[in-house]
């Protein structure tokens, strides 16, 4: 099971201080999954200021952070699309009613079982996680997160598409 019940409270509290840092050391994770493919490995961790990605194909390496830390870290706002050589993010952020939160919470924490998954779970909230899964390509990866923020009558969910393959 790659769901983990964290035991600290999330840092990254706002969709909207979301950035974008890529190729930095990646930081401490609080939980992650390790995928193999070949020679190829991919890092999917959680923060509790969102996520971080680490990406290995042969030689080639590349880190993804997506987080509240990121911009002063030397990064940028979180984009909607974004291309730099071989990498490609597109992102999605989407305020919807408690009920939808919930519901697509319930869906990420179910779809953890999985072997290719990782979800960290936030205390207080049912509904406050991050979740990655990720999957091998020819030469590379691809995956995908959920950063969901619970609001009282409703939330925000961000999620990002990420392919890498140099």
């Amino acid at each position: 099971m790659t769901l983990h019940r964290l035991r600290v409270l999330p840092r990254d509290v706002a969709a909207d201080a979301l950035g974008l840092l890529l190729d930095a050391p990646a930081p401490p994770t609080l939980a992650e999954l390790e995928l193999t493919h070949g020679d190829a490995r991919l890092v999917l961790g959680v923060l509790g200021a969102s996520h971080a990605v680490t990406a290995t194909a042969g030689p080639a390496r590349l880190t993804e952070q997506v987080s509240c830390d990121a911009v002063a870290a030397g990064g940028r706002p979180l984009p909607r699309r974004t291309r730099a050589g071989a990498y490609r993010l597109a992102s999605e952020s989407r305020t919807v009613p408690a009920a939808e939160l919930a519901a697509t919470a319930a869906d990420l924490r179910a779809r953890a079982d999985g072997a290719d998954w990782v979800c960290g779970a936030f205390p207080g909230d049912g509904a406050a996680l991050t979740a990655l899964t990720g999957s091998a390509l020819d030469g590379g990866w691809t995956w995908r997160t959920w950063h969901l923020y619970p609001g009282p009558e409703e939330g925000v969910i961000v999620t990002t598409r990420s392919r890498w393959t140099p």
